[in-house]
């Protein structure tokens, strides 16, 4: 199979073409395709008089082409296929199938029982991206891991949030951070990653498999859609169970006990807790209120701050990290269309354009001297939400259904926050600088769970109190000196009716549960830290891969012992 890059239609043009655009690109007529797919496509906007879809391809053909040497030349010494240095790139397609970790047929056998012990099962504390990718490797490893979530099912909890949103009580543990599917089931979905490795396959096919659209494996900027995620997560919850996992929700994970600097053990809380350890009660190891555990995958998500104190407390080695604060900026839909496209998508067949926008402050510029400031997380078509999990805190987030269709956009407007900012080398520094002003922005609202709103040109010109009160006087700072130049970069972006809401801090984690080469706790043996709240991950891919990374690790470990003969401490 070949792959060719550059195939280029133009809007309106099928995708039908293809075939015979490869045949004139590469300057043959007669060539037969006998079958293709679609591997990147992207949308090439810069001409705005003449936006083109970008294509790269892979296909088959009974007929031998000619690729091109190291220096982009045949042996012939003309282009590829004889046709100049601007021929498309051609080469051989890449495999790009994901080696699922095998255990030896002994060990796997050794798991197929009714009466698994429970230290012998892995657990997996927290079910958004990284636990629920960790849990599945796990399942069909044939491990049958034991999941622990401290919020409820993505369907109980999706009638707690919009129950939130329409006036109600805020659930601690049930809420937009917490619960199946992790913040990002609240969310636009979007499984755009910076970062490079052969595993995002692994993912994207996932989920595609339990429901996705087929075309996230090909889009440059993919997205599923809250409404589509959710189904697609409760399928694959499924699947783990099909597989012999388990999950507990409602199940919070409130301490861990470790001898000889090994994890032995974990003490849950929940009601969903209690009825797991009732049903263990004939197991000789169960001590007390506590499960036998000998390897954990921790995958908290970035609002776990009870978790990250728990872990201080234990001794897991963590560290303070740098993350970003800020607001939501919205913008009509149509207006960023005509930015980039120049005329809206609609009446160009096009989807809803995006845009992702940085600069940096220079560095003679008092308090914002160096800092960064970017957009983030951006939502076509979206909606701005209320994303609080504790009871004195606004939080404020972005989410966008499939079909992005409501008419705005908006994304993060953030700035950087260095732990020189956090005022203390406490570990868990980071997390106060959070709370801080999310409660300065609860009492800016009237001490109500509503975010503060305004206008950019009231913020820019001093006259949005509710708003400057619950933000650090150096991101205002920066905001102020790089709104004109976004505006610059996008048309409209800085308008004076731009819509901006306070206050986004949990765009990370504020701590890095340090670990090392063998994806295991510096200080803890068998504890696997993983996920965005783990300080490894920013965005659903790369928390995925990461679980996924974390799975193989226990699974090398687990393979390893068994292979050296090691009995573990009390079986």
């Amino acid at each position: 199979m070949y792959r060719i890059h550059q195939i280029k239609l133009d809007i309106g043009q099928p995708r039908e073409m293809i075939p015979a655009k490869i045949a004139k690109a590469l300057g043959i007529k007669d060539l037969r395709i006998s079958q293709w797919h679609i591997v990147r496509e992207s949308l090439d906007a810069r001409d705005k008089k003449h936006i083109r879809w970008i294509y790269t391809v892979d296909f088959e053909t009974e007929r031998k082409l000619h690729l091109p040497a190291a220096n982009g030349r045949t042996a012939s010494g003309s282009g590829a296929n004889g046709r100049g240095k601007n021929a498309p790139r051609l080469e051989l397609a890449p495999q790009e199938q994901y080696e699922q970790p095998q255990l030896p047929p002994a060990l796997f056998a050794s798991y197929d029982s009714a009466d698994l012990p429970p230290e012998k099962r892995p657990l997996v504390i927290g079910f958004g991206p990284a636990g629920i990718f960790a849990a599945l490797i796990l399942a069909q490893a044939g491990l049958r891991p034991l999941v622990l979530e401290r919020g409820r099912d993505v369907d109980s909890r999706t009638a707690d949030v919009e129950s939130f949103w329409q006036g109600g009580p805020l659930k601690p543990e049930s809420n937009v951070q917490f619960g199946e599917g992790g913040a990002g089931a609240f969310s636009d979905g979007k499984l755009t990653t910076g970062i490079k490795d052969a595993r995002i396959h692994k993912v994207l096919a996932e989920l595609v498999r339990f429901g996705a659209p087929p075309e996230i494996m090909y889009r440059q900027r993919p997205h599923v859609g809250t409404d589509i995620l959710r189904t697609v997560v409760k399928n694959i919850r499924h699947e783990i169970i099909r597989l012999g996992g388990e999950i507990c929700f409602e199940t919070r994970l409130s301490g861990l006990i470790a001898a000889g600097g090994r994890l032995t053990a974990v003490t849950c809380e929940g009601p969903a807790a209690a009825e797991h350890l009732r049903a263990a009660e004939d197991c000789r190891h169960l001590a007390a209120g506590r499960l036998p555990c000998r390897r954990l995958i921790l995958a908290p998500g970035h609002s776990a701050r009870d978790t990250f104190a728990m872990l201080r407390e234990a001794g897991a080695a963590m560290e303070q990290k740098p993350f970003s604060i800020g607001v939501r900026i919205e913008h009509p839909q149509e207006m960023i269309d005509v930015a980039q496209y120049g005329r809206p998508a609609a009446e160009l067949g096009l989807p809803p354009a995006e845009y992702k926008l940085s600069w940096r402050c220079p560095q003679d510029a008092g308090l914002a001297a160096g800092r960064g400031v970017y957009t983030f997380c951006m939502c076509p078509g979206g909606q701005v939400i209320n994303a609080a999990s504790e009871e004195n805190g606004v939080v404020v987030n972005g989410m966008s259904l499939h079909a992005r269709d409501s008419g705005w956009a908006n994304s993060a407007l953030l700035c950087d926050v260095h732990v020189s900012d956090f005022g203390s080398d406490d570990v868990l520094a980071g997390v106060e600088f959070q709370r801080r002003y999310e409660t300065l922005a609860y009492q800016a609202a009237g001490r109500r769970l509503t975010p503060p709103a305004a206008t950019w040109g009231a913020l820019r010109d001093g006259k949005a109190p509710q708003v400057e009160g619950c933000l650090p006087d150096f991101a205002l700072a920066a905001f102020r000196l790089a709104m004109p130049q976004l505006g610059r970069r996008l048309q409209g972006f800085d308008s004076d009716e731009a819509r901006i809401y306070a206050v986004e801090t949990r765009s990370s984690s504020p701590v890095r549960i340090l670990r090392g080469g063998d994806g295991q706790s510096l200080t803890i043996g068998g504890l696997y830290p993983c996920g965005e709240g783990a300080g490894y991950a920013g965005g659903i891919t790369s928390a995925a891969v990461d679980g996924i990374k974390a799975a193989e690790a226990l699974i090398r470990d687990l393979i390893a012992e068994e292979e050296a003969g090691v009995t573990p401490a009390g079986l």
